[in-house]
């Protein structure tokens, strides 16, 4: 009645599906109505039963040896129907679980559908609430942009009224003085036609008298002219009185006649009476040449007279010139001030209209502002909600694979880098965005001919670590819960296998699977003291390289010998339980993160790597990372063994592109070994083979437990996007594909209510 070996593993012919094992002490569910009800089975008395000998008295008495046949087949009949009874029992329970697991999954379907009817309806809204919200942001920009002008505008006439109230202050203030000057001009006018009108008086006078003078002046001409006519006319007279005398010189002489006396008198009288003429008219000519001087000076005077009062009146002129110049300015700039006066009412109106304006456009941007927080809140409940069924769909679609006994599948792809190929520009590979495939969809291009592949989430390129993370994260959590865990990693060589599990040293953003998982666990672990939870952690690492294990761990380092790092041969052993041992292999008691990140850099320098023209730094080695956790309640004294491994598994290569030779042939050749046993291995689970190979290579016997039994599995196919690494890449897309369609059986946790030893066996 004790099941053979399956696919490596025990099992038994009576356990429970819940996976708590069963000893053969243990009662039916019911024996009611049964003749052999009141009997029950331990496992030494079927033991006891079966290995039974007969003891005779007498050989040869067959009544005896009948009666004793009789009895034992009578024991061997009550054990089998108690067996059967028992079966029965567990078959009705079984077939019980079985249509509750049916009922479970149909459900499951169901919320399935109904779950993407509501992702489709959230979708619908959400597609909506993004229109209303693009419409919404566009009136809002718009109506923005319109305040902003408004503004702008309203700035602008507040500046324009400022300048027309500085410019309005100072017409007033030069009003003031145009007015001041305007009325001193007036009174300068004033008193300049007054002024004029004198002058206009005196220059009238001054004419009357100049004509006076002139006709004076040319009676003093005349007198002048008649004066010199008599002059000439004395001198005549003279001239002919020298004749005169000389002819009656002349006669006196000839003659010397008496009267000579009388002659001489008369003579003496007319030359006295001519020289007092000639004296009087000396005296007269300078009194009429000293009248005509005073003349011609007073003339004179007058002539600066009225140059001078011509002078005053053109200024006078052109003061009044002046005045109407002011006078029209004047005017001019009552005429601009009225304008300006229009146009300040006009721009205080306009700025009244705007006011109200800005106030409407206000008061309408904060009903928008309202309507668009509540859209936004809207739509992050959308989006909240939208994440809780995205939990809720992986946390049934994990609950669907644990049922199933699925190893679930990521897909990440690495970004570009400088060493890839020239011309490389990561368009043969692309990701899907319907509904169904997207964030789970990657298609590949070779050749003319797409390639499309579903797996349960996929990263792409310029996803972060941590973003990596949070999707394995509670997968992390379960080996506190008791589960065995197993993340690898596997792709060609070069294609971020190892920076998705270790990350880049020295840089906390770019840490890796493991790093972040050891800090998940502390954590969590530290806050589970509080429920009363205490935790024993133990390290262990490793690498298979060249199909021999290597502890890497291990302190005595000195050389690299054939069966490991110092000499030892580490043997592979797996017990009833499902749980993996390495002989000799060193565990280490840790409890903080920073102990296990030493270890990490330790066996990091310990590890083997190489360099090939594919990855100037290539892992040469399959390493394996295995925490095991041990954990105990004070309060309801309960007791869980978890294991987490964490495998980074060394890249595939071809030897026509990586150009291996010496050493680097021997280990490419050995990792490609490795991986086509593991890929033997997928084949046969996904055929569900009766014999699975797991004892071709010391990698496959290592994770039998992962593959082949109760593990939780999840496997990282890490994708090149170069063009050179094409047809690799389309290979590590099919290899995942067929891994993710294994059933390697429902997941168990490790949990109970015995003592347990401190040191627990490797997962």
């Amino acid at each position: 009645m004790v099941g053979t070996a399956n696919n490596g593993r025990m099992r038994h012919a009576f356990s429970v599906v819940n996976s708590e094992e069963v000893g053969l002490n243990s009662a039916p569910p019911s024996n009611a109505g049964s003749e052999y009800g009141g009997f029950e089975f331990t496992r030494e008395d079927v033991y006891g039963l079966l290995n039974e000998r007969m003891k005779y008295k007498n050989k040869f008495n067959y009544k005896e040896r009948c009666e004793n046949m009789m009895d034992y087949i009578k024991r061997l009949r009550l054990c089998i129907k108690w067996f059967q009874e028992l079966e029965g029992g567990y078959l009705f329970e079984q077939e019980k679980l079985q249509n509750a697991l049916d009922f479970t999954e149909s459900k499951c379907v169901e919320m399935d559908l109904i779950l993407k009817n509501k992702e489709e309806e959230l979708n619908l809204i959400i597609v909506e609430l993004r229109k209303s919200l693009a419409s919404l942001q566009e009136k809002l920009s718009k109506e923005k942009s319109e305040k902003l002008a408004a503004l702008d505008s309203l700035a602008k006439e507040k500046e324009a009224r400022l300048t027309v109230e500085k410019s309005q202050a100072s017409l007033l203030e030069e009003k003031g003085k145009i007015q001041g000057e305007l009325q001193s001009a007036n009174q300068r006018i004033t008193s300049v036609n007054d002024m004029y009108k004198l002058l206009q008086e005196y220059n009238s006078s001054l004419q009357l008298y100049n004509s006076k003078l002139q006709t004076d002046l040319d009676t003093a001409h005349e007198n002048v002219k008649r004066g010199e006519k008599e002059k000439a006319a004395i001198v005549e007279n003279l001239c002919t009185l020298r004749g005169q005398f000389t002819s009656l010189q002349d006669q006196f002489n000839s003659c010397k006649v008496l009267p000579m006396r009388m002659m001489m008198a008369v003579l003496k009288a007319t030359v006295d009476e001519g020289v007092k003429q000639k004296d009087a008219l000396v005296n007269e000519i300078a009194s009429l040449r000293a009248e005509l001087q005073q003349v011609s000076e007073d003339r004179e005077s007058l002539l600066l007279q009225v140059q001078t009062l011509t002078a005053e009146v053109v200024n006078c002129e052109e003061l009044v010139v002046k005045s109407n110049e002011l006078k029209e300015k004047c005017l001019s700039q009552s005429n601009q001030l009225k304008t300006l006066q229009d146009e300040l009412e006009a721009t205080q109106n306009k700025l009244r209209v705007s006011d109200l304006s800005a106030f409407e456009t206000k008061t309408e941007f904060e009903d928008q502002k309202k309507l668009i927080s509540e859209l936004q809140n809207r739509l992050e409940d959308a989006e909240l909600k939208i994440i809780d069924g995205e939990k809720f769909r992986k946390k049934l679609h994990n609950t669907i694979l644990e049922l199933k006994g699925n190893i679930r599948v990521f897909c990440r792809v690495r970004p570009l880098i400088p060493e890839d190929s020239p011309g490389a520009d990561g368009r043969v590979i692309s990701f899907p965005t319907t509904t169904e495939a997207l964030g789970r969809g990657i298609d590949l291009a070779q050749n003319g001919q797409k390639y499309s592949f579903t797996f349960d989430k996929v990263f792409m390129p310029d996803a972060s670590q941590e973003d990596v993370f949070v999707e394995i994260s509670q997968l992390v959590q379960s080996a506190l819960d008791g589960y065995k865990v197993c993340i690898f990693a596997y792709g060609q060589t070069g294609s971020g296998k190892t920076y998705t599990m270790m990350g880049k040293p020295g840089n906390p953003e770019q840490k890796g699977l493991i790093p972040r998982s050891l800090e998940q666990i502390f954590q969590t672990k530290q806050s589970l003291q509080s429920q009363g939870w205490k935790y024993e952690m133990q390290v262990s690492m490793l690498e298979i390289y060249n199909e021999t294990i290597r502890d890497l761990l291990s302190t005595k380092d000195s050389s690299r010998a054939e069966y490991g790092s110092n000499g030892k041969q580490y043997a592979i052993k797996h017990d009833a339980n499902g749980n993996t041992l390495v002989s000799d292999l060193t565990v280490v008691d840790v409890c903080s993160t920073r102990e296990v990140s030493f270890l990490l850099d330790q066996a990091s320098h310990s590890r083997s790597v190489g360099k090939t023209q594919m990855n100037e730094q290539s892992s040469r080695s399959h390493f394996v990372f295995t925490l095991r956790i041990s954990g105990v309640n004070e309060n309801t004294e309960q007791q869980v063994q978890g294991v987490l491994n964490l495998i980074d598994l060394a890249g595939s290569e071809r030897l026509s592109k990586s150009g291996s030779t010496g050493d680097r042939l021997r280990e490419t050749q050995a990792i490609n070994r490795s991986l086509s046993s593991l890929s033997d291995v997928i084949f046969a689970l996904a055929k569900k083979e009766d014999h699975v190979p797991f004892r071709h290579s010391k990698l496959t016997y290592l994770l039998q437990p992962c593959l082949g039994g109760d593990s939780k599995t999840l496997m990282f196919a890490n994708i090149s996007p170069d063009n050179f690494s094409l047809g690799e890449s389309l290979c590590s897309l099919r290899f995942a594909s067929r891994v993710n369609a294994c059933e390697i059986g429902t997941p168990r946790r490790q949990a109970n209510m015995r003592s347990f030893e401190s040191r627990l066996s490797l997962g």
